[in-house]
């Protein structure tokens, strides 16, 4: 009646495969589901992948392994490469936890004439390498897999620390536990974190939180073990005890790591890494991990040394570490559980939150032996939860496939943020005549400052309503 006959319509609508624009920008796709259709155009939440907000859209993605419903979430591969991961960060992150270790024995040792703020190079130099290299290190995992990775780690990683147990000089230290140690440190670590979140989906916050409790476990367990095997054997030797226990858990990891998807090779873009910056809340999400880990790793460098000023008891100063760390097995698990079930950026912000008030309110005023040890087990607590959750929360706002590259980025500014704050605060205790207060006020500001940074993050995601994310 009047409208439009089939043939006047064939004239006036083009076929929906003909592009209307004479350049090659994507238009929205106007068939169903096609093979080559993997993202899309959401409705309102998509659990998936990129996981950003919005409704399920009709028809899923068709790529085989990207949707949410191909991720076992279990079974004995995936745990198996839990289990590798876990060995791995027991292994590499767990000798950062010691850092404290490390320093106390430079300044009362080999390194006596150089400082405490000089002396902190050493393991804040550690700590930056092995951030910073996850943007390598994840490229190189997205376009080979995780194999090599671990083997070449582990291997080099061996060979450094044997070699840091023959140097006497600062610069010696600082090229074997500086450099050469960390190369490998991060190629273990990158491959084993990565390879862990292609396995879960719904249970990848829980899954990363079990593989990261390994380095709170090599937190509690090594320094006591440094500290007995340094007065009994010597500090050389202790270095190659740990160098033999390393190769033999890395080893171990690298028959259980695998990768669950095929690596997806690409010629190296400097746009890969840029294009994240062009996401605000990954912006955000990259300066809440600078200024937390700006502030994380000073109670880690200067707890003990803070209690050997404060008089505390001298059998109870080897074991704030120890403490610390052992608190902080259930915080790596336990956010995990958590943020699958209430939200990873609203537990993000929680945690990171606690992590300065706690500072702020028990650490300053702090002059017994029980505040002590009471803020050190509520810290390892709560920064043991920011180590679980950061790589799930990068990964709920960016593409499995890019995984290895986005996580290598947001750690980049982790590096920073561990490079300069220990010495930072070491500056800090030297400018205050020995005081410890103005790196405890300093630790808590820049904790409270990141979780703001997280919250702002969330709320460009989701905006100000309760909601799971």
């Amino acid at each position: 009646m009047g409208g439009p006959t089939s043939d006047s319509k064939d004239l006036t609508e083009p076929s929906p495969y003909q592009s209307r624009h004479s350049s090659l920008k994507r238009i929205p796709s106007q068939t169903g589901s096609t093979n080559a259709d993997m993202f899309p155009d959401p409705e309102n939440v998509v659990e998936a992948d990129m996981e950003k907000g919005g409704v399920a859209p009709p028809h899923p993605p068709a790529a085989p392994g990207f949707n949410p419903a191909d991720f076992p979430d279990g079974g004995l591969e995936a745990w198996l490469v839990v289990a590798g991961g876990f060995a791995s960060l027991f292994s590499t992150f767990g000798l950062i936890n010691c850092v404290g270790v490390f320093v106390n024995y430079y300044v009362n040792g080999p390194l006596a004439s150089y400082g405490t703020s000089s002396v902190s190079w050493i393991t804040s130099f550690q700590i930056f390498m092995m951030t910073a290299l996850n943007a390598v290190m994840g490229r190189l995992f997205d376009n080979y897999g995780p194999r090599w990775l671990l083997i070449i780690g582990t291997l080099l990683y061996s060979f450094g620390l044997m070699m840091l147990s023959l140097s006497t000089e600062y610069y010696q230290i600082i090229l074997t536990q500086g450099i050469v140690c960390p190369v490998g440190m991060s190629a273990v670590f990158n491959a084993a974190m990565n390879s862990v979140m292609g396995w879960f989906f719904k249970r990848r916050a829980a899954a990363l939180g079990i593989t990261v409790s390994g380095s709170s476990l090599g937190g509690v367990i090594l320094p006591i073990m440094m500290d007995h095997l340094i007065e009994r054997i010597g500090f050389a030797w202790t270095i190659r005890v740990l160098g033999f226990i390393f190769l033999a858990l890395c080893g171990f990891a690298c028959v259980t790591v695998k990768s669950r998807l095929p690596p997806r090779k690409k010629p190296f873009n400097i746009g890969d890494y840029m294009r994240p910056f062009r996401e605000l809340p990954f912006v955000f999400v990259f300066l809440g991990t600078f200024f937390s880990f700006w502030g994380m790793f000073l109670p880690f460098s200067y707890i003990e040394l803070q209690a050997q000023q404060q008089g505390i008891d001298a059998s109870i100063v080897p074991y704030l570490l120890p403490i610390l760390n052992a608190v902080s097995i259930p915080g790596r698990i336990l956010p995990g559980f958590v943020g699958d079930r209430f939200g990873r950026f609203n537990v993000m912000v929680f945690i990171s939150g606690l992590s300065g008030i706690i500072t702020l309110a028990l650490w300053v005023p702090a002059q017994s032996t029980a505040a002590t040890v009471v803020y050190g087990a509520i810290f390892g607590f709560s920064s043991g939860g920011f180590i679980s959750l950061m790589p799930a929360v990068i990964a709920q706002i960016s593409d499995i496939r890019e995984i290895g590259t986005r996580t290598g980025v947001a750690f980049i500014g982790a590096a920073f943020g561990a490079l300069t704050g220990s010495p930072i605060g070491g500056a800090i205790i030297a400018a205050q005549g020995g005081s410890f207060l103005g790196t405890q006020i300093f630790c808590g500001v820049v904790m409270m400052v990141g979780m703001l940074c997280f919250l702002v993050a969330r709320t460009l995601v989701v905006g100000f309503k309760i909601a799971k994310v």
